[in-house]
């Protein structure tokens, strides 16, 4: 199982960025979590197949209808990613 830890900013707090992330994280099978961080990013940690991660990291870049994502970072993620999706 893989694991990565994606940092997304741009607008994307206030556009129900989470709420579809969850939403696309589930329909590929990954585990892990979207949550708001204070400078306006978005922090996802997902846990899964690298193709589903691969595919998740593709459609962070195009975000939900409301959302502008001006960049993607990613990196390795090793610590345990609790089962299921979660948003906070």
């Amino acid at each position: 199982m893989a694991q990565a830890r994606l940092r997304v900013s741009g607008r994307v707090q206030g556009v129900g960025f989470r709420a579809w992330t969850r939403a696309q994280a589930v329909g590929l099978g990954l585990d892990g979590w979207a949550r708001n961080l204070a400078d306006g990013d978005v922090e996802v940690v997902v846990a899964g197949t690298p193709e589903a991660i691969e595919t998740l990291a593709a459609r962070l870049l195009l975000g939900p209808a409301l959302a502008r994502v001006d960049r993607l970072d990613r990196q390795a993620h090793a610590a345990p990613v609790p089962a299921g999706f979660l948003t906070g």
